[in-house]
């Protein structure tokens, strides 16, 4: 252990998806936000690039959520949620209700998007059990996908090095194609014109197992986590189709793209196709507490309100699911998102910050940029070093006072939806400043 190790005591936290020896040897820390930036413990302003972990969407400090959250764990720190309540609990579903689409229309609270992805698949094969269809307990997820970090997510999920290390994971599972075509959909604005026939692909995995026996299908709208691949047109609606048709739960993961970062509630709305489950997370509470849910639609719900009143309907929960203090951040962040028409604002930067996005097109090292709403994704062509160029940019974008995101070659941008344009201009032009200098 080095002197900087020993004084600080860096070996005593294990970092989660981070080289942790490489870090020790350069830390980079965080000690305040407010509003769009961080501050490091240099006392250096940092540009949020990335909403936190995609996650603070309102920008930070926002004064109404401290405020509530402070009242919260003042008047009611904890309550159980096995067989008790508390108001904020069902003010907080019956508002993430309110904003779902018809028929999403009942919450169970988790706290994180592993959880809630994991929830999703357990209460889709119970739900088939409680219709006298048993045999429906296949799953099937789509490569390149992130669905948490749970034995479930990891395995209906799609990146590699997140299942490498774990065996062989959940059985009776099936993965679609992932949705990126460099070579008919580089440099796409907005969703990309071709490949809604990769959902066909469904028939096929229905063809060899026979619809009897699968469960669920879960999908992230837009893949965040592996680099940002939007849908391509016409894609969701047509898997919408095929699990309508063959009875399958249709899950939408929308821990990434819930809550404004498309520039409407959740993806669902604005591309008009409703799942049968939600599952969100992130931006619910602004990042400010750990919180998930799922949303689930009157068929599923009512599925399960059945056999005794007494009875226990789902043997399923989590000690601080519906947390007080959680419930009371993600109303305020609510309140914060309607009454700062958030959504709305996000919807109406999208175009700019497109335009700055593709600005880098020519820039050294590109070979493709995608983006919907206030999201983008940057690839870059590979090298033969350990050291990617996009963890390049990463590191020294943050010592140039910018946080970004990157996932193997590919940077992600995710701003709190409060970003000024000189804000998206900064971001942009660091970044092509930064890729003319390295090799």
């Amino acid at each position: 252990m080095n002197s900087h190790n020993a004084d600080s005591n860096l070996d005593a936290l294990w970092l989660p998806f981070t080289a942790n020896r490489q870090f020790r040897d350069s830390p980079r820390m965080l000690v305040s936000a407010k509003g769009m930036y961080y501050r490091d413990d240099k006392g250096r302003e940092v540009l949020d690039g990335c909403a936190g972990l995609w996650c603070v969407n309102a920008g930070h400090g926002q004064p109404r959520i401290v405020e509530a959250v402070q009242k919260a764990v003042a008047t009611l720190d904890f309550a159980p949620a096995f067989q008790m309540g508390h108001p904020l609990a069902f003010q907080a579903a019956d508002r993430i209700a309110r904003l779902a689409p018809n028929p999403l229309n009942h919450v169970f609270f988790c706290n994180s998007g592993s959880e809630a992805g994991d929830t999703a698949l357990k209460i889709a094969i119970a739900y088939h059990r409680l219709r006298g269809e048993g045999t429906r307990t296949r799953l099937i997820g789509r490569e390149r996908a992130y669905h948490g970090v749970g034995f479930g997510g990891i395995s209906v999920g799609g990146i590699s090095g997140n299942r490498k290390l774990y065996g062989s994971l959940l059985t009776g599972v099936d993965h679609l194609p992932h949705t990126l075509d460099l070579r008919r959909n580089a440099f796409s604005r907005g969703l990309p014109e071709h490949g809604a026939e990769l959902a066909d692909d469904l028939e096929r995995i229905v063809a060899l197992h026979d619809a009897s026996n699968i469960a669920a299908v879960i999908v992230e709208p837009l893949a965040g986590s592996t680099g940002v691949l939007p849908a391509p047109k016409g894609y969701l609606k047509r898997l919408r189709e095929i699990c309508t048709r063959h009875g399958i739960v249709l899950i939408f993961d929308e821990v990434i793209t819930g809550f404004g970062r498309l520039g409407a509630s959740f993806a669902a709305e604005k591309y008009g196709v409703v799942p049968d489950i939600m599952t969100v997370a992130k931006g619910i509470t602004n990042g400010t507490i750990p919180m998930g849910a799922n949303i689930v639609s009157d068929e599923i719900f009512n599925a399960f309100m059945q056999g005794p009143r007494e009875a226990i309907d789902l043997p399923h929960g989590y000690t601080y699911s519906a947390h007080p203090i959680a419930c009371a951040a993600a109303i305020a962040t609510l309140d914060t998102y309607a009454e700062e028409h958030l959504f709305e604002r996000a919807a109406a930067l999208s175009p700019y910050f497109e335009e700055a996005a593709h600005s880098l097109r020519d820039a050294p090292h590109v070979v493709d940029i995608r983006n919907e709403g206030l999201v983008a994704g940057i690839e870059l062509a590979p090298r033969n070093a350990r050291t990617t160029r996009a963890f390049e940019v990463f590191e020294r974008a943050f010592h140039e006072g910018l946080l970004l995101r990157y996932t193997g070659d590919i940077l992600a941008i995710s701003p709190p939806l409060i970003i000024e344009k000189n804000e998206i201009d900064r971001i942009f032009e660091t970044i092509r400043r930064i890729l003319k200098t390295i090799d």
